[in-house]
C-alpha cells in the first residue's frame, strides 16, 4: 500500500496515523502537492493529498480513505459502533475538514508558511490577524462545547479525534496555539490525542520534514524511520492548486 502525502498535511496525517494504529504496512511518497507532476494530476485530479494506492485501487480524499481502511481492517475500530454516533463522528470530522481546513490551512498555514516558501508571496498580516483574533476563536467556542471532558469524543479514539489534533498541529506550526485558560476542554483533549503513540510518532516525522526542502524530505523521513517509496510523483517546479483559482 502506498500513501502519497506527508505528515505536515493534516489530511494525509490522519490517514497515516490510522494506518499506524491498525498496523497496516505501507510506504509513503512524501510530496508537497504544489510540486506534483502530471503523473500526480492523473491520480489526484484536484492536486490534493493524500492519495491511497492499494493494488489497482486509487482513492482520493482522507475521509474516503479512512472509511476504506476501517472497513478493510476493522480492528481496532476508528469509528464509533452505533449508527447515531457514527453520524455524529462524520459531522465532527466534516466540520474540521471544512471549517478548520479553511481557517487553519488556507488562511493561516498556507498564508504564513506555504505561500511565502513556495510562491514567494507576502503574508497579509491584517487578514491573518482576523483569522487568529476573530474567526478561530469563534470556531474554538463551538468546539469547546463539544470537546470531551475526558478520554475521546466517543469513548475510544476515533478518526474525528485524530482529525482535530492534526489541524491544531498545523495551526501550531503557523504560530497559533490553543489558549488553555479560555478553551480548557479542547486543549486537554488535543493533548490526549497527541499523546497516543501513533500520533506522537507522526509528530516525530513532521519535525523531520517541516523545515526541509521538497527533495530533502525522503531522506529525512528514512532517517527518522519511515518507509519511503523509491518512485515519486513529485517534481521540482511548483504549480498552484486548482482549488485556489
Amino acid at each position: 500500500m502506498l500513501i502519497i502525502g506527508n505528515h505536515v498535511s493534516p489530511y494525509a496525517r490522519k490517514v497515516l496515523v490510522a494506518l499506524d494504529i491498525k498496523g497496516v504496512d505501507h510506504e509513503i511518497d512524501p510530496i508537497v502537492p504544489f510540486y506534483g507532476t502530471d503523473a500526480f494530476t492523473r491520480i489526484s485530479p484536484l492536486r490534493r493529498i493524500p492519495v491511497l494506492i492499494d493494488g489497482d485501487l486509487v482513492l482520493n480524499d482522507s475521509t474516503v480513505i479512512c472509511e476504506y481502511l476501517d472497513e478493510m481492517y476493522p480492528d481496532p475500530p476508528l469509528m464509533p459502533r452505533s449508527p447515531a454516533d457514527r453520524a455524529r463522528a462524520r459531522w465532527m470530522e466534516e466540520y474540521a475538514d471544512s471549517r478548520l481546513g479553511d481557517l487553519m490551512i488556507w488562511r493561516l498555514f498556507y498564508a504564513r508558511i506555504v505561500g511565502p516558501r513556495v510562491f514567494k508571496t507576502v503574508p497579509d498580516e491584517a487578514a491573518i490577524a482576523k483569522v487568529t483574533d476573530v474567526d478561530l476563536p469563534d470556531a474554538l467556542d463551538w468546539i469547546e462545547e463539544r470537546a470531551p471532558a475526558q478520554d475521546f469524543l466517543f469513548g475510544h479514539l476515533c478518526i474525528a479525534d485524530i482529525t482535530y489534533a492534526a489541524f491544531f498541529r498545523n495551526a501550531l506550526l503557523a504560530g497559533w496555539t490553543i489558549d488553555a485558560a479560555r478553551w480548557p476542554k479542547t486543549a486537554a483533549w488535543i493533548a490526549r490525542v497527541e499523546a497516543v503513540p501513533a500520533f506522537a510518532r507522526s509528530i516525530r516525522y513532521e519535525q523531520a520534514i517541516v523545515g526541509a526542502r521538497s527533495h530533502e524530505r525522503p531522506e529525512a523521513l528514512r532517517a527518522a524511520g519511515a518507509r519511503v517509496s523509491e518512485a515519486s510523483v513529485g517534481g521540482t517546479v511548483p504549480a498552484s492548486s486548482i482549488m485556489l483559482g
